[in-house]
Formats: C-alpha cells, sequence, structure tokens
C-alpha cells in the first residue's frame, strides 16, 4: 500500500477513480448516509476494512472485496456478488435477496447474533 494513499471522501470520488483505473479502497468510510452504488460496474473493488451503508442494487461486485468491512444495511439485492469475499465483515439489516452470490465467501462474516461458517 502506498503510505500517502488517501480513501475516496465521496462517492463521486470513488466512482471517478475506479474509472481511472483505481482499485483499492481500503478502510473507506461511506456510513454517514445510504451511499447509491445502483447499477454500477465495480468489479475487483477492495472496500475491505471500510463502513459502507449502501445500495447496491442490481451492481456488478464480482470478485469484490469486503472482508473485515462494516457494511450494515446495505442492499445487494440483484448485485452480481460472484467471487466476492465478505470474510469477517459485519452484514446486521444487510439483504442479498435475489443477488448472485457463486462462490462468495462469507466465512465468520457475521450478523447480529449469528456467524457464517463453512
Amino acid at each position: 500500500m502506498n503510505e500517502k494513499y488517501v480513501p475516496p471522501k465521496t462517492v463521486a470520488e470513488l466512482i471517478e477513480r475506479y474509472k481511472n483505473g483505481e482499485r483499492y479502497f481500503v478502510e473507506s468510510d461511506f456510513d454517514d448516509k445510504i451511499c447509491d452504488f445502483r447499477n454500477l460496474n465495480l468489479e475487483g473493488v477492495n472496500f475491505s476494512k471500510s463502513y459502507i451503508t449502501g445500495d447496491f442494487r442490481g451492481a456488478n461486485l464480482r470478485n469484490a472485496n469486503f472482508s473485515n468491512a462494516n457494511v450494515k444495511t446495505c442492499d445487494f439485492r440483484g448485485a452480481n456478488l460472484t467471487n466476492a469475499t465478505f470474510e469477517n465483515a459485519a452484514l446486521d439489516a444487510t439483504e442479498f435477496e435475489g443477488s448472485i452470490c457463486n462462490n462468495t465467501n462469507f466465512y465468520n462474516a457475521s450478523t447480529h447474533s449469528h456467524s457464517f461458517k463453512k
């Protein structure tokens, strides 16, 4: 990791940086409001160790990394989560109905009083 790395401050900044080829958004903080990531292509994005409250409905999140992240109250309905990882993530009040979860890793992820173990 670059010592001078600064996580994006806004969704618009994240999208612009993603369009320019950046995929590393570790320790981002998007939990002050519900962020709109609907229908975006965020394949390969790395949100590990981040705090996110977001609407990801219909988004392409293939190979995304949400490990050790706090993704409470996120909506992933209809999202493509193929090969994504939520290992050790907090998933309280998070929706996955209709999402594509082929080979998605939820190992040791938690919801309120529940852990996903394989």
